[in-house]
């Protein structure tokens, strides 16, 4: 399968005048990918390698047939195999490869695996977080540090959308991780002035997730072997939806402003494309697409432990950062499904 290509070609966007040009910025980058085998970890790695950064991935399980291995990008990065808990791993890793940024992805994502296995859960999102802000702390070559945190870090809120001022209170397990991660962050930006952002997006999206349990990767494969696309809520729950070519944009843009700009440092940022969604709503967004409205949803009614309406207001992003999407809901689901498509037909 050819390398993705879009708008990661693109110049990402540092403020004029306050933060740096992505253009000089990134070539001869030594740059820290945690959690690169998944889907925006495969987004972003390639965006850097367009961008001539030298990028490292830490790897604890090898799965065939991600973005990463699919793209040809595996063969251009310095791979380490170990576990986001190994402190010890991580600052040899920084040392060794004189790291200057690290973006943060690493995690368990999956609600229904956080929910069955909570401790597993927060050994990864929460201890993982803390041991990579260690070792980017005790570094003295790391500039900017860019933390992966995310929507369900805020928890069950009647005010709707979501800005970064409001409280983090997650309350079921994959909810509460994040929220730990999220406040730690912020907590060695504020104690020991450590350079590092928090970005919370929505629920992402793009070729290259194989979690099929995922309502839109698993709606478009089960379309494509015409078969009625499950849903295991009551399709009801409401979602941003954002592409992972911009979610990785998002994060290119928030590093270079966070090297340049001293102010950035403790603060977090949402991205969105402020189009909140059912369900229901982005299913029939699918099936229109590929013109399988013939095949009606199977609502299974079945999650447990999971925000009922979130959605995020990405204002902040947009006046700080100068972001702002590239690609449009249908844009984005075209290019996805143009994806799964192909994979699935070669296998």
């Amino acid at each position: 399968m050819e390398a993705p290509r879009g708008a990661l070609g693109e110049r990402s966007g540092a403020v004029e005048g306050l933060g740096v040009s992505g253009e000089t910025f990134w070539p001869d980058r030594p740059v820290l990918v945690t959690g690169v085998t998944g889907l925006l970890g495969g987004w972003l790695t390639h965006a850097l390698l367009e961008r001539k950064a030298k990028v490292v991935g830490l790897v604890r399980d090898w799965v065939p047939g991600t973005l990463l291995t699919r793209s040809g990008d595996e063969g251009r990065i310095a791979i380490v195999r170990g576990d986001i808990c190994d402190q010890e791993l991580l600052e040899r890793t920084i040392g060794e490869y004189e790291v200057r940024s690290v973006f943060h992805l690493a995690a368990q994502t999956i609600v229904g695996v956080a929910n069955r296995n909570p401790v597993g859960t927060f050994e990864s999102n929460v201890r993982g977080t803390w041991c990579v802000l260690e070792a980017a702390r005790r570094s003295p070559t790391v500039t900017d540090i860019v933390v992966a945190s995310s929507d369900k870090a805020y928890g069950i809120h009647d005010t709707l959308p979501y800005s970064e001022d409001a409280p983090l209170q997650g309350r079921f397990p994959y909810d509460a991780s994040k929220s730990c991660a999220d406040l730690i962050a912020q907590s060695y930006a504020a104690t020991y002035e450590l350079p590092v952002c928090v970005t919370r997006c929505g629920n992402l999206f793009g070729g290259g997730d194989l979690n099929w349990n995922r309502v839109i990767p698993g709606t478009v494969r089960s379309l494509l072997y015409g078969e009625r696309p499950v849903v295991r809520s009551d399709g009801q729950y409401v979602r941003d939806y954002l592409y992972a070519e911009d979610a990785a944009l998002a994060y290119l843009t928030t590093a270079e402003n966070l090297a340049g700009r001293r102010e950035l440092r403790g603060q977090a940022f949402n991205f969105s494309t402020e189009s909140p969604m059912t369900v229901l709503e982005i299913v029939a967004r699918i099936q229109q697409l590929m013109q399988r409205t013939d095949l009606a949803p199977d609502v299974r009614n079945e999650a447990k432990n999971e925000i009922p309406k979130q959605y995020l207001d990405a204002s902040k992003a947009r006046r700080l950062l100068a972001w702002q999407p590239h690609f449009g809901l249908d844009q984005g689901l075209s290019r996805t499904i143009a994806w799964y498509r192909d994979l699935l037909r070669a296998q």
